[in-house]
């Protein structure tokens, strides 16, 4: 049975995480589309691909990367506009979020729009760089399906890949120097995801927010 989505679906998500998680068989009334508009709420189509089709259900994986995703609030908008063009000349596809000047932002707004870009399959990853990138992993963090990662060397961001999935990098623009960040971005966009036991924990992780999710 195709599963639909009304108005009840709409309203609901407008309380929470203003996200509905849609698939291709999925019906949704006209009103419910009228009132998603209304309350900005967003139908996410899921995402598929990764090794062995891993985090086909949740839309995790995603390889090889072509795709992303960059933005920054104050802190990291300097950074960003260095990182954009680099992340462009390794070849990747780049789609710049904003903040677009040096004048205050509120960091979350920023996280949330690259996280769902990335959950949504617009984007198969997402960077975001704030004054020292603690806050933009937590904000990206409560998007179901985004597991973000603060790295503030090419170490943890080859272990942000291989054993934890990564697909959200986060960045501190205040704490970090632009080419020790250029060699973190790289990294992040080039380490495929890693051998079987890791994607089991990774499950076990996607399983705990799945939990209280429901």
């Amino acid at each position: 049975m195709k599963k639909l989505i009304t108005e009840l679906d709409v309203r609901n998500a407008a309380r929470g995480s203003r996200i509905i998680e849609v698939d291709k068989g999925t019906l949704i009334t006209p009103m419910a589309k009228d009132l998603a508009k209304e309350k900005g709420v967003k139908f996410l189509q899921k995402t598929y691909g990764g090794p062995e089709n891993f985090g086909k259900e949740k839309g995790v994986e995603v390889w090889p990367v072509k795709n992303v995703a960059i933005g920054s609030d104050h802190g990291g908008y300097y950074m960003k506009e260095t990182l954009k063009d680099f992340v462009k000349e390794l070849g990747y596809r780049v789609q710049d979020i904003g903040t677009m000047s040096p004048n205050p932002v509120d960091y979350p707004d920023i996280a949330l729009k690259i996280a769902e870009l990335v959950i949504s399959g617009e984007a198969d990853r997402g960077i975001i760089v704030d004054g020292v990138g603690i806050g933009s992993a937590m904000a990206a963090n409560k998007v179901p399906g985004i597991l973000a990662a603060k790295c503030n060397g090419c170490l943890e961001a080859r272990n942000a890949r291989e054993h934890n999935y990564a697909n959200v990098l986060t960045l501190g623009g205040r704490t970090i120097g632009i080419e020790i960040a250029k060699e973190i971005v790289k990294t992040f966009l080039e380490t495929p995801g890693g051998a079987v036991r890791h994607k089991k924990r990774v499950e076990k992780i996607l399983e705990i927010e799945k939990k209280y999710k429901e």
